[in-house]
């Protein structure tokens, strides 16, 4: 059973990442699914410990350098942009294991509980505030979702290696905004469609540059932080209209080499 101190607390195991500018991909957004390898034995163990839990849930978080003295304080400002995570598959291999997360919602880790092996703590959810007029959210939605799936019709025409998803990041994380979800928590956790929306963009395109995916580093950061839904979707949509021009300056490309 997962540990409650409140219906709006979960006590969860914690993964912690860093933050760096070499590798673009620690910070998980809402939405996004992301393949792990672990190997460690503490991380291992994390895993089996998640998926004895009811939900198969866990935290993945970006940890700042901190240092836990007491495993009753609070967290420090140092843990950063927790999400919420599923895990949807494992693969077990000869050293550790290949494990499919998706990230499902803002969380914010309150207090550290348990050190070793592994990190363990309390979490409550993040949301986003309630908007003024739900009714000017709907139409903002419809052009986020309606610019993905242009971005996603024009990626599936870029010639990707062979190893390459036969499905865009794009294209999953929105048909994952428009599942319900299997989940027996508080719906605290659970973001509004708007905001699951706003988040499915943040995925990286096929061939990006490590410019480009700086720069999906910094929007997710930035949407992280966000506390409205408006806004978000707002940055959203400049963020991919911008990789449509990108993506179709690559074609253009391509259609000239190819020639």
């Amino acid at each position: 059973m997962v540990a409650m101190a409140t219906s709006l607390e979960l006590e969860l195991p914690l993964l912690p990442f860093s933050l760096n500018e070499v590798d673009f991909a620690q910070v998980l957004v809402p939405s996004e699914s992301k393949t792990l390898h672990l190997y460690e034995a503490r991380y291992l163990g994390l895993l089996e410990e998640s998926l004895m839990r009811k939900n198969k849930l866990f935290v993945h978080f970006v940890l700042d350098p901190i240092i836990i003295e007491n495993s009753t304080e609070e967290a420090s400002f140092a843990a950063r942009n927790g999400c919420l995570v599923f895990i949807e598959n494992v693969e077990r291999l000869e050293v550790g294991a290949l494990v499919s997360i998706r990230g499902i919602g803002r969380v914010k880790i309150v207090k550290f509980v348990q050190a070793d092996p592994y990190l363990k703590g309390v979490v409550i959810p993040v949301q986003d505030r309630a908007p003024d007029s739900v009714s000017k959210l709907h139409p903002k939605v419809m052009q986020v979702k309606e610019a993905l799936y242009s971005l996603n019709s024009l990626e599936i025409k870029l010639k990707a290696p062979k190893e390459a998803q036969l499905q865009t990041r794009i294209a999953n994380s929105l048909m994952w905004t428009e599942k319900e979800l299997p989940l027996d928590c508080n719906e605290a956790f659970f973001p509004s469609l708007a905001e699951r929306v706003s988040f499915a963009s943040l995925q990286p395109v096929s061939g990006s540059t490590e410019s480009e995916l700086l720069k999906l580093q910094q929007e997710k950061l930035r949407a992280m932080d966000l506390r409205d839904s408006f806004q978000r979707l707002d940055n959203s949509l400049e963020f991919v209209k911008d990789n449509i021009s990108r993506v179709a300056a690559k074609l253009a490309i391509q259609s000239v080499e190819m020639q």
